[in-house]
């Protein structure tokens, strides 16, 4: 039995790994390095060859978490192969003896136990899936997030199943609001479909979300619209007088484009009150109804006063639908902090406009040895220069390195496929924020990053949780010969 683990050598960027001859000790050759063994149970190398990268926000495909553990499969010893897994939350990819076989990839709680199922002794009497002929080894990585878990899956579904990987992963595009500003009257609407350009930046218009459902991103947008005169209907505009309207255009809650109610001017600005309203999260309108009912309180027109009163209350109550996550998508810069499988570290995940940046593990443990405190590491990290994120990933970060990738010279994407890449993040993004109960803080760039909260924030999640208290034992009155127990206890 042969095991390795990779993930106390220093991180790499890219990287791609093969197997290697018997005895052979570290060697480094550039950007490469064969990876010896690294404890007791590790007996024979594996090779791993990296390139490093210097993208400020490395995105898949450029690298992907990799399975830094791996054990060789021998059904006669599977006692000591069972037992020197761990029992924690793992992804793990089941290599299979025949070269014409596609692997197994799973994701678990607990990496012994789901193991013991594929690959232990098969039960005749079951139809359960079993694999122990079949398997010629592991490779795994233990996860300390549910995050961590999914976005590992994902990578790897994506590499090894590029056809099937969106089924794997169970994931749909979420929804957002669109204003179509392509369109000569614009409208809002929601949609699952995000326009990328050749750069992968949402165009065609403003996109906002994600919502958790597309029930959701309908409900808020109707209280949105109710406060502003754009057109809901879905007909061509041909500013024809004598088109009847519609239901709106009578309520006065739409300037009627259609039969010419408004000047294109007069539209136009309004769909920019609206485009405002969502970039600021509804503060440029609250300013301005502020600012009017203090001018009708000074000149006495308190029934004006009132009528603009009711308005705030209308928009509060708009913007009780609106998600905290929710926020123009080419602008949703965030960064999530999940705990680690490793003692005392914390797991970064950068998120820049939608799209989630590769990991890196800050060890609060080897902090103290370096001259750089973890609020340079986390800028470095967030914002500074490629050199300086290099710098704090080659010393804060683990296993970051990408598994089976020749990616030297990586391919231009297809527009198709940054489109299909920024709605599976958002789909990753919005799977872990709606989650209830959502493990792990995310903190959002306004005009700068909260460092401050960050810390503070690491801070409580290396904290250890607090143990709850012993409950009472209620002591049970002595029962006599007379007295049965309920029925259904034992």
């Amino acid at each position: 039995m042969r095991s390795f683990k990779t993930q106390d050598l220093k991180p790499f960027r890219i990287c791609s790994y093969r197997k290697t001859g018997e005895g052979e000790g570290p060697v480094f050759k550039g950007n490469s390095v064969s990876i010896p063994s690294l404890s007791a149970a590790c007996l024979e190398p594996r090779r791993v060859s990296c390139q490093l990268s210097a993208s400020r926000f490395p995105l898949y495909p450029v690298k992907v978490l990799e399975l830094d553990c791996g054990q060789d499969f021998d059904p006669t010893r599977d006692e000591d192969f069972f037992a020197a897994l761990p029992p924690h939350p793992a992804v793990c990819l089941i290599e299979t003896r025949a070269e014409n076989a596609e692997p197994f990839l799973i994701r678990t709680q607990d990496l012994r136990r789901r193991l013991q199922r594929l690959l232990g002794p098969p039960d005749p009497t079951s139809k359960r899936l079993n694999l122990r002929e079949l398997a010629s080894g592991i490779r795994y990585r233990l996860t300390g997030s549910a995050l961590e878990q999914i976005f590992t899956y994902y990578q790897h579904a994506k590499r090894l199943f590029p056809q099937r990987y969106r089924k794997l992963t169970r994931l749909r595009p979420p929804a957002v609001l669109k204003i179509s500003l392509r369109n000569a009257y614009p409208r809002c609407y929601v949609t699952r479909s995000i326009a990328v350009d050749e750069t992968g930046a949402p165009t065609a218009g403003a996109y906002y979300g994600p919502f958790p459902s597309r029930k959701s991103a309908l409900a808020f947008s109707e209280q949105a619209l109710d406060l502003f005169k754009v057109r809901r209907c879905q007909i061509k505009i041909r500013r024809d007088p004598t088109f009847p309207g519609c239901i709106y255009s009578e309520m006065k809650m739409c300037l009627a484009p259609c039969f010419a109610g408004c000047t294109k001017e007069e539209y136009d600005t309004e769909v920019q009150r609206l485009v405002q309203f969502l970039d600021t999260n509804g503060n440029s309108l609250r300013t301005t109804i502020e600012d009017d009912r203090e001018r009708a309180s000074t000149d006495l027109d308190f029934e004006r006063a009132a009528q603009l009163h009711k308005r705030l209350e209308k928009l509060d109550e708009a913007l009780r639908f609106r998600p905290e996550l929710a926020r123009r998508i080419a602008n949703l810069d965030a960064v999530i902090l999940q705990r680690s499988a490793e003692d005392q570290s914390i797991g970064v995940f950068g998120v820049h406009g939608g799209r989630l940046a590769e990991p890196f593990f800050l060890r609060f443990a080897e902090i103290a040895s370096q001259p750089r405190s973890a609020e340079h590491i986390f800028k470095d990290y967030l914002e500074g220069s490629a050199a300086g994120a290099q710098t704090a990933e080659q010393s804060a970060v683990s296993s970051t390195t990408a598994a089976a990738l020749n990616v030297a010279n990586p391919a231009p994407i297809s527009t198709s496929a940054a489109r299909e890449e920024l709605g599976e993040h958002l789909a990753l993004i919005s799977r872990w924020f709606y989650s209830n109960p959502r493990d792990g803080e995310i903190f959002f760039r306004e005009k700068d990053w909260p460092y401050r909260k960050i810390l503070r924030a690491c801070s409580r999640l290396l904290s250890p949780k607090a143990a709850e208290p012993p409950r009472a034992e209620k002591i049970a009155p002595e029962k006599t010969e007379s007295e049965t127990p309920p029925q259904g206890t034992t």
